[in-house]
């Protein structure tokens, strides 16, 4: 007797959960892409499931909460932002001033690509953080922290350099940098140009101790 295999019944494939090993890293990114935009609070869970195209049972197998969520995608964002800074920061043949500078440029062409859409997650959350679990103040102080320290490494070098004063504070320019970058990042989303960016590397690079 000849056995014969059913051919398969054409049409759409039947639907199956995308329950594969990237979903976790397709739901942060377009987490990053959503909250640079719109913010924490107002952005709901299935504006993120339905750009992407996974159930919302996908989403509670990887995330307990929208809060663990929320940690989850800072957090990818520190560490995104974290290794720009170094690429720009930490290029050897360049004076550690124009590092700053080329930093800089290349944060007004990425805001300019989406025109002036997205922000800095981290200056959006810390707008929001009166609002905020209160888990997110902690890891939002991290963050800045972490890009403080190295900022402040690159102008250390631009002091030994002899680019900056014996006596310049670093660590306090740094922190000082920061505070004022993200005003400029909001004030540029604003006016939807980079002039606010570089009015604020300036004045910034005009009050250094030199």
């Amino acid at each position: 007797m000849t056995i014969t295999t059913p051919k398969p019944r054409r049409g759409r494939p039947p639907k199956v959960a995308r329950d594969f090993p990237d979903t976790r890293e397709a739901l942060i990114r377009c987490g990053m892409e959503i909250l640079t935009e719109q913010g924490f609070m107002s952005t709901g869970i299935e504006a993120v499931l339905k750009r992407i195209g996974v159930p919302k049972g996908s989403f509670y197998h990887y995330f307990e909460s929208k809060e663990a969520f929320g940690q989850a995608v800072l957090e990818r964002y520190g560490a995104y932002f974290a290794r720009k800074l170094d690429r720009w920061l930490l290029q050897d043949e360049v004076p550690p001033l124009q590092r700053l500078r080329d930093f800089v440029e290349d944060a007004k062409a990425g805001m300019a690509k989406y025109e002036f859409r997205r922000g800095c997650l981290v200056g959006n959350l810390g707008q929001e953080v009166a609002i905020l679990p209160e888990s997110f103040r902690d890891q939002l102080e991290a963050t800045l922290c972490d890009w403080q320290r190295r900022l402040a490494a690159c102008l250390q070098l631009a002091k030994e350099r002899g680019q900056l004063r014996a006596d310049t504070d670093c660590a306090g320019l740094a922190a000082f940098f920061w505070i004022g970058w993200e005003g400029a990042v909001q004030r540029a989303r604003l006016v939807r140009n980079g002039a606010p960016l570089e009015i604020f590397l300036t004045g910034f690079l005009a009050g250094l101790p030199r």
